[in-house]
């Protein structure tokens, strides 16, 4: 396993490489199938039905969308109704408050994986950051991908930038990443705001070409989606997703 060591001040400033932001952004925009194929089509409402995330998972399929992503008591359903269609079915562990015990994340993780997720969205012990624990915080962290990682499962990091300082922000991408992560996350889209063009540029500078980012929160239109491209964003969340592409000349 991985030592965990405490992140240093000119880990933020080091040269991780480039991403092509410009590029991906051009190459993305070139057709609505290939921005689909970096969209998580995504339903985490707490009254949402079944006969709702069926439909989600059926417009994922139809669409070609990067995953489905659904609450955990939706994993199996969604997981059964995407059944050959290639679609991978992702669920939120930690959602949204990112207050869980580091064993309940390991147990949702394994429990989700089991019933068939291949991307997991956690949410970051926001109190702990904000405490100052860092070595907590990327223990929690750690837990979470090295149990995504070994069943071959993907980790997002959602970071909650509107509850957090321009310092923080910078903390946490990179414990998130000296973590194990796969992507950071701007938002849950269930706090005080959702994801910005800025915030989504400040995670880039971090992360350089390490890992990915995912901009979600109140995403809506395509023209959201091409600032949050431009800024460095490579994976979309958002629920207005058939709308978005639509946009582009899906039917």
């Amino acid at each position: 396993m991985k030592a965990i060591t405490p992140i240093q001040a000119s880990d933020l400033e080091f040269d991780h490489g480039t991403f092509d932001a410009p590029g991906f952004t051009a190459r993305t925009l070139a057709s609505w199938q290939s921005l689909a194929a970096i969209i998580d089509h995504t339903l985490l409402k707490p009254e949402a039905t079944r006969s709702q995330v069926e439909t989600l998972c059926d417009e994922a399929a139809r669409y070609r969308f990067a995953c489905a992503m659904v609450n955990p008591v939706w994993t199996a359903t969604a997981v059964n109704r995407l059944s050959g269609a290639g679609v991978p079915v992702g669920a939120v562990i930690g959602f949204p408050f990112g207050a869980s015990l580091v064993s309940t994340l390991r147990q949702e993780a394994a429990a989700l994986i089991r019933l068939g997720a291949k991307e997991l969205d956690m949410v970051i012990p926001i109190g702990l950051l904000k405490s100052g624990n860092h070595i907590a915080v990327q223990h929690t962290i750690h837990a979470a991908a090295t149990m995504a990682h070994h069943h071959g499962a993907i980790l997002k990091v959602i970071l909650e930038t509107a509850l957090l300082t321009m310092e923080e922000k910078l903390r946490a991408s990179e414990i998130a990443i000296q973590a194990g992560t796969d992507f950071i996350k701007t938002s849950t889209g269930f706090s005080t705001g959702g994801t910005t063009a800025a915030d989504v540029a400040l995670m880039r500078g971090v992360a350089g070409a390490r890992c990915g980012v995912k901009a979600a929160g109140g995403i809506r239109t395509l023209a959201d989606v091409k600032a949050m491209l431009e800024a460095g964003a490579n994976r979309i969340g958002a629920s207005a997703s058939v709308a978005i592409v639509r946009e582009l000349g899906a039917e």
